[in-house]
């Protein structure tokens, strides 16, 4: 088999590329996100328009609301966003999904006390409640069976109810079944839902985001950093890495599995999009082997900043993440790479007031990275964007 280089000129959007994917979305390119969190949840529901092979690489560090409450009693990766994702990616017009839909979003009261809400459990499991009932066998007996897991595992351990959600627990459930193993449970639930591409997180550890600010704190879980539980940060971000836990902050290394590496060299496009700048596109970056395999994939590389606003990122400019970007991606490969190798395209709203200056847009250049300006706002709600036609410009370079 013999191997050649093509360079070749696309228009964006490519109307007849698009119209293409449209039409055949089963062929549609396999396009990579490093993703987390919600930041991605209604451009993944149209992405499947166009492909049902994207690959949703998902941080598994969340420390906030119900996966908080998980991690902490069963010292588990975080499950939220995965669930999210899979959701995010299934066949609404499959029969039983838009039930399964209503039931994954579920969350149990907060004004209850836990011997009612173990009683709502007990009804689920049974298959009683309403919500459980509505879905359609064998579905529902999936469903059942691995919250009776949880049920089960949760008599060990002092688990508090109150707000979790119900799809959290089902995955849960099927974790415990599975020898802690998530995988297994992510691919049931995937054909459960016909989830119209891939979700994997990129580790499969029990692992905490901690970032050392420029005034020497040191937060150790994600929640702290992206100001939706404790408030904006008040002090620029220094670094981020992974430690064992929110108590022991100590770096700790770990590297991407086989799999891992394999769905990041044979993609068609990698994007690191917009969304919470550390806690979601960063921390995908941090496990070791993560810079070699964007390196050894022969795709464009795109990174769809952030209109101003992400808390995450105070006093950095664009032209400043975009160079983090690509530090964080270099020190978690083997060997020196070039810039090329790893980023090749910044991709902006032309209205560049939008972003949070200094843009360093001549600098970026001069890294050898392409500046792509284009229309990307919402009409409806700019500054944010449109996801259709982020979906459009980033699917014409596949």
């Amino acid at each position: 088999m013999t191997k050649v280089s093509v360079t070749h000129t696309v228009t964006l959007p490519d109307p007849v590329r698009i119209a293409r994917y449209l039409k055949a979305p089963e062929l549609g390119p396999k396009a990579l996100f490093f993703s987390g969190g919600t930041a991605l949840r209604d451009l993944s529901r149209e992405l499947v328009r166009y492909t049902h092979n994207s690959v949703h690489l998902i941080t598994p560090f969340d420390s906030g609301g119900s996966s908080a409450k998980l991690r902490k009693s069963f010292h588990m990766l975080a499950v939220g966003d995965l669930r999210n994702r899979l959701m995010a990616l299934a066949d609404r017009t499959l029969h039983g999904n838009p039930q399964i839909y209503r039931l994954f979003a579920h969350r149990l009261p907060k004004d209850q006390c836990q011997d009612d809400l173990a009683a709502i459990l007990d009804e689920m499991i049974s298959g009683k409640a309403p919500l459980v009932a509505d879905v359609p066998d064998p579905m529902r007996k999936i469903i059942r069976t691995h919250l009776g897991f949880f049920r089960h595992a949760m008599r060990d351990h002092k688990f508090d109810l109150r707000g979790a959600s119900i799809g959290n627990l089902i995955l849960a459930g099927g974790f415990f079944n599975y020898n802690r193993q998530i995988d297994p449970v992510i691919y049931m639930f995937a054909m459960m839902v016909k989830a119209r591409g891939t979700v994997r997180p990129i580790v499969n550890r029990d692992l905490t985001l901690a970032a050392e600010l420029a005034d020497g704190t040191v937060l150790a879980g994600q929640h702290l950093l992206t100001g939706k539980e404790e408030g904006p940060i008040k002090s620029p971000v220094k670094r981020v890495y992974l430690c064992a836990s929110q108590k022991d902050t100590t770096p700790v290394e770990v590297e991407i599995r086989r799999k891992i590496k394999d769905s990041i060299r044979s993609s068609e496009l990698i994007c690191y999009p917009m969304g919470s700048f550390y806690s979601s596109l960063v921390a995908n970056l941090l496990p070791r082997g993560v810079g070699d395999a964007v390196a050894k994939a022969q795709c464009p590389k795109v990174f769809v900043p952030n209109p101003a606003g992400d808390p995450e990122q105070l006093g950095l400019g664009l032209g400043e993440s975009v160079r983090r970007l690509v530090e964080y991606l270099r020190a978690s490969c083997s060997k020196p790479r070039p810039t090329s190798a790893l980023l090749n395209f910044v991709m902006l709203d032309k209205r560049l007031e939008i972003y949070q200056h200094p843009l360093a847009l001549k600098q970026l250049e001069g890294m050898g990275i392409g500046i792509i300006e284009c229309d990307l706002a919402s009409e409806e709600n700019a500054p944010l964007f449109d996801e259709r036609k982020v979906i459009e410009h980033l699917l014409s370079l596949a």
